[in-house]
């Protein structure tokens, strides 16, 4: 598949933070649900397989992410990096929260030689920080593939709030992030 960088001076990143419904949501204003400044578009998808046109059903090899549309003269891919880390466990290797398994399992996938050295200093950064002593498990991938999630999976908290928050809650995402960065300097 492609590299889908528009022309027009946009950037695009990728990242696996584990159920692309809150992923998504992190990269978005919490009051209007619109995309924070700088971000021109986000969709929830699958990155990283080999398979043609994978679904929630079948998705082997490929990990739930989504792909983020951003005019770096707004906002830089550092910021969206950052955003990134303190939205993910990167100490779980087997997968985020709630959520287990390859498909969920966190991982920023790298679109050129610039954003792999960028993505390594925050992960080393990030690493640093925490100081839990603990090996990083993100994963800091090549581009490869990725295809849109299905509709009903696109912008899933405005769709559907309540359920949304619920899964959010029971999957102890906020508890867990509350735990890793409380007192940290970001």
């Amino acid at each position: 598949m492609k590299k889908e960088i528009p022309s027009t001076g946009y950037q695009t990143a990728i990242f696996a933070m584990g159920c692309f419904w809150c992923a998504e949501d992190e990269y978005r204003d919490g009051k209007t649900l619109e995309p924070i400044a700088g971000v021109i578009d986000i969709k929830s998808g699958y990155a990283g397989g080999t398979i043609e046109n994978p679904s929630y059903e079948n998705h082997p090899g490929y990990k739930e992410a989504i792909k983020i549309i951003f005019d770096p003269a707004v906002i830089s891919y550092g910021k969206l990096l950052e955003i990134f880390w303190r939205n993910v466990d990167p100490f779980d290797a087997t997968g985020q929260f709630c959520d287990k398994g390859f498909s969920y399992t966190s991982a920023i996938f790298y679109m050129d030689e610039n954003q792999k050295n960028q993505a390594l200093e925050s992960m080393r950064a990030t690493e640093k920080t925490l100081a839990e002593n603990q090996k990083i498990a993100t994963e800091i991938l090549p581009y490869t593939t990725f295809y849109d999630a299905e509709d009903y999976h696109q912008n899933f908290k405005k769709k559907s709030p309540i359920r949304y928050n619920y899964y959010r809650w029971n999957c102890g995402r906020d508890e867990r992030l509350d735990e890793l960065w409380k007192n940290k300097d970001q």
